[in-house]
């Protein structure tokens, strides 16, 4: 056989042997989860996530067909972090257990603070979003709630975690809350006498105000499922 021959039938293999090796979906996902909490929603994208990992976005489109489809991955990701007690939430009121829902949702996207824009970018349907979404809806309907009203229910406190879930992000920025409370506390008690009376509440923690609402929801939901 000649040189030349042998180096042609070599070729193919030698081009393959150069190729990236394959990553771990795994490894993939928890590299854009990290990304994302260093650098913002944004910053995600299949250039960067590839050159975090040290790769090139031909492995990354072996698993995913565009970044909206990464997106779906790393968000589903971030849902198998809600930690619920299936036996305990089975022990609990219909309302008691749907706030306990909600407010694990909120508890996982605090631990992902920059995470929330890129849940405005579509609707969670992977396995873990699913498994949720479920949950909660069997919740709500195991507490004598009608289908419509069952649906209603979830779809609104599903907003209303992500829309608190937005604001984390800056919600750890204590110097900010120091400067606005200062603020309220110099405001003319002649001008703005409502503001300083309960300055000393203001502003309120965002988790707080969270919790709150929260409740004040869940008192809404009980009076609909009276009536």
């Amino acid at each position: 056989m000649s040189r030349s021959s042998q180096s042609a039938e070599a070729s193919p293999s030698a081009r393959r042997s150069r190729g990236r090796p394959a990553v771990p979906l795994d490894r993939i996902l928890a590299a854009a989860l990290q990304l994302v909490d260093e650098a913002g929603a944004e910053a995600l994208s299949m250039r960067s996530l590839a050159q975090r990992l040290e790769s090139g976005t031909a492995t990354l489109y072996r698993h995913f067909g565009n970044r909206a489809t990464l997106i779906n991955h790393v968000i589903d990701r971030v849902f198998s972090e809600v930690e619920l007690d299936s036996r305990a939430l089975a022990e609990l009121r219909w309302d008691q257990a749907c706030q306990a829902v909600a407010q694990a949702m909120f508890d996982t996207l605090g631990k992902h603070r920059k995470i929330a824009p890129l849940l405005i970018e579509q609707t969670p349907t992977g396995p873990n979003a699913m498994a949720l979404r479920e949950r909660c809806l069997a919740v709500l309907l195991d507490g004598g709630l009608p289908p419509s009203l069952a649906a209603r229910a979830y779809a609104t406190l599903a907003r209303y975690v992500l829309g608190f879930a937005i604001q984390l992000a800056g919600s750890e920025n204590g110097a900010e809350r120091e400067r606005v409370s200062a603020r309220f506390h110099d405001l003319s008690s002649a001008d703005f006498p409502a503001t300083r009376a309960v300055a000393d509440s203001l502003p309120v923690p965002l988790e707080d105000e969270f919790a709150f609402g929260l409740e004040l929801i869940v008192n809404g939901l009980r009076q609909l499922h009276a009536q």
